[in-house]
């Protein structure tokens, strides 16, 4: 063989290696605890396929629904032993390394969804959101909206005293317990996949979630009452594990925070717009849908609760609540 031959064929290996090189495909791993019908499922399907798109193939994105990787703690000790890359988690999971960023669950501190929205584009979040990165060197990428937290119940409540005595499902996560308690309610921790039996069966008589939720585990079957008491505007955070994004270019870093963002906000509206339809859907399916006194719960919670008890910061919560 020729010496320019050799020169030509070494050429053109080269080539092909860096091609391939450029196209080089990593498979992702992100998971989640909710279900195919979701937003927060279909969006991340979205996002998975547009961020392959961006970065020309070289990221191939499985999602994970429904607990397929485990339970949401499950996979927040995921990110750490590197078994997935990224999740869709709550802020009160979070909190399990950070205490601070969990004062978003306290009561009342929102006062509706855009309020929410605004938080996360606000100073006050990049400093939480820093402190959990500095803790557990995981990022997040973005904040969607899940829904207002509501009550059914067995009878009507308009006021924070109505609950007193009420036998009440709450998750077993301190702050989801403190304006029930507040209020005199006596929480009992049961799981939600038992939720629906135990209020048929009366061995709770309220519990409280989304409206998307209550429709969805049909809730509203053996529960009469809505009542909107509209305790808290929660929300799920996009985590990249610390390993992974340390992994991402910054180009990449870019690309991956911009359509998780977007993904997000998507999901923001239609949970939004499926919440007001709810409220017209349960008063003409016949539920006593119920407004309640807000700043009522709101003053219990304020006497009752201390910010201390739970490892959050006055300062945070006063400067989330002046946020516009």
């Amino acid at each position: 063989m020729s010496s320019r031959l050799k020169t030509l064929l070494g050429a053109a290996a080269i080539v092909v290696a860096s091609a391939l090189t450029a196209h080089a495909e990593t498979t992702l791993k992100w998971a989640h605890v909710y279900e195919t019908s979701e937003p927060f499922h279909t969006e991340s399907v979205w996002a998975a396929q547009e961020i392959a798109k961006r970065t020309n193939g070289r990221y191939k994105i499985d999602v994970y629904p429904a607990s397929q990787l485990g339970k949401e703690a499950d996979i927040n000790q995921g990110l750490k032993l590197g078994t997935v890359d990224m999740i869709i988690s709550g802020s009160s999971f979070a909190a399990r390394d950070f205490k601070p960023i969990g004062v978003t669950y306290f009561p009342y501190i929102f006062r509706d969804p855009s309020h929410l929205i605004a938080y996360t584009k606000s100073d006050v979040f990049k400093r939480l959101a820093k402190g959990y990165e500095d803790k557990t060197g995981n990022v997040i990428t973005a904040v969607s909206y899940y829904g207002t937290r509501h009550t059914t119940s067995n009878t009507a409540i308009t006021k924070c005293s109505d609950l007193k005595g009420v036998k009440m499902r709450v998750p077993d996560v301190p702050a989801y317990l403190a304006m029930p308690r507040a209020c005199g309610a006596n929480t009992t921790p049961i799981a939600f996949a038992e939720v629906y039996l135990a209020l048929q069966n009366g061995t709770v008589d309220a519990q409280e979630n989304p409206l998307t939720t209550i429709e969805a585990k049909k809730f509203f079957e053996v529960q009469k009452n809505i009542v909107l008491s509209g305790h808290i505007v929660d929300h799920l955070n996009t985590v990249i594990s610390k390993s992974r994004w340390a992994s991402l270019s910054d180009e990449d870093k870019t690309i991956f925070r911009e359509v998780m963002q977007e993904a997000a906000a998507k999901t923001t509206k239609i949970i939004e717009d499926r919440e007001k339809a709810l409220v017209d859907d349960f008063k003409k399916r016949g539920l006593n849908v119920v407004e309640v006194d807000k700043a009522d719960f709101e003053k219990n919670v304020l006497e009752k609760v201390k910010f201390e008890d739970f490892g959050y910061e006055k300062s945070d919560w006063e400067a989330i609540r002046a946020i516009q």
